[in-house]
């Protein structure tokens, strides 16, 4: 079955930057979409990035201008390069992709970001 794999997640000042990366068990060329998400406390999972087959990405509004979303087709990643990090974006960070009528998630990566 398809499994996802995040890292990168740390601890950073605001200001700061991080790379995440999900590492797919299978080829994404499978995965027409791929997305970041992330659930902050007591909040509800929210969409932060997609990123489609032929390379066009949404964002969420909050992170337009900071955040740019990628993936390696022929090495079955996909990354999330965050920059200019604030103490908002401090959340769990999930990749996920759906095929068929199936979701799949990785078990998520925190991000830290202090004032």
């Amino acid at each position: 079955q398809v499994q996802l794999v995040e890292s990168g997640g740390g601890l950073v000042q605001a200001g700061g930057s991080l790379r995440l990366s999900c590492a797919a068990s299978g080829s994404i060329f499978s995965f027409n979409v791929m997305g970041w998400y992330r659930q902050a406390p007591g909040k509800q999972r929210e969409l932060v990035a997609a990123i489609n087959i032929g390379g066009r990405t949404n964002y969420a509004d909050s992170v337009k201008g900071r955040f740019t979303i990628s993936r390696d087709n022929a090495k079955n990643m996909v990354y999330l390069q965050m920059n200019s990090l604030k103490p908002e974006d401090t959340a769990v960070y999930y990749c996920n992709t759906d095929r068929g009528i199936s979701s799949y998630w990785g078990q998520g990566t925190q991000v830290t970001v202090s004032s």
